[in-house]
């Protein structure tokens, strides 16, 4: 199966990011992916937090999920939209949701980040409590492929990455392929995000896909960027340093059948 790992730089336009996101849609679709996988907060990074309370939507409905199961009916493809502020139940609230969207248009899936990003080296600082309600549960959906394989894949978000027994707990129910939408800072992604993502493909023996914000936004933010897709080796795949652009290749489930075959270590859990 082919997958698209789409690199964005939003802004506070949502429209232009809109059309930023349907134009890498669009080359994925014509590179012959099946999934492809938007980054967090593909419709917006503004100028405060807050921001993202302007444009929630409740789950169902909305311009921006409206958007999404478009795109994914018009090109025929699977699409995450990796993250959007869905409405949480304080008025001064959002979820940071994942939804997952099958070539028919529906949602599937929707994960709501569970942990939440809080960061302060006495230069930068972050607090995603201040805005976002904490999501509860993992999720994941099947998606048959064309060759005939019904790949499971699980969601997480960005700072989940930190976080390993989410990922174990997905390995525990079989998924194929992991999710890491992704607004990683540029101090901790310069040193942290390869090696994370690295070693959540190693231990858990499958695939993962991360589609990252990657480059300066109007905000004065800097993201890390370096989309990559990983095999379950740990081996890179492809990966796109900064800027917007697609990152594609071919998840192959034979090769993941072999590494599981060759070092079974999903069945030598003790705890």
């Amino acid at each position: 199966m082919k997958v698209a790992a789409l690199q964005m730089v939003s802004t506070a336009d949502v429209k232009k990011n809109m059309q930023q996101a349907m134009t890498l849609l669009e080359e994925s679709a014509a590179l012959g992916a099946e999934l492809a996988v938007l980054p967090e907060y593909f419709c917006l990074i503004g100028q405060n937090d807050a921001d993202k309370l302007a444009i929630r939507e409740p789950f169902g409905k909305g311009p921006l999920q409206q958007f999404l199961s478009h795109a994914a009916q018009s090109l025929g493809l699977w699409v995450v939209g990796g993250t959007l502020p869905l409405q949480a139940m304080q008025e001064d609230r959002v979820y940071n949701s994942s939804l997952a969207y099958n070539p028919q248009g529906q949602c599937v899936a929707r994960y709501d980040k569970i942990h939440l990003f809080r960061f302060d080296n006495g230069q930068e600082a972050y607090d995603e409590s201040r805005v976002l309600t904490a999501g509860s549960a993992p999720a994941r959906f099947a998606l048959p492929s064309r060759d005939g394989h019904e790949w499971q894949v699980g969601l997480s978000v960005c700072y989940d990455l930190r976080f390993p027994e989410l990922y174990r707990h997905y390995a525990t129910e079989g998924v194929d392929l992991i999710l890491v939408p992704s607004a990683f800072t540029y101090t901790t992604g310069s040193v942290h995000w390869e090696v994370l993502l690295r070693a959540r493909a190693i231990e858990n023996l499958a695939y993962v896909a991360a589609a990252a914000q990657g480059g300066t936004h109007p905000n004065g933010r800097r993201t890390w960027g370096q989309s990559l897709l990983i095999n379950p080796w740990g081996q890179v795949l492809a990966q796109r340093a900064q800027e917007p652009g697609v990152v594609c290749a071919e998840l192959d489930c034979g090769q993941l059948a072999h590494h599981r075959t060759q070092l079974p270590a999903l069945l030598h859990r003790v705890l």
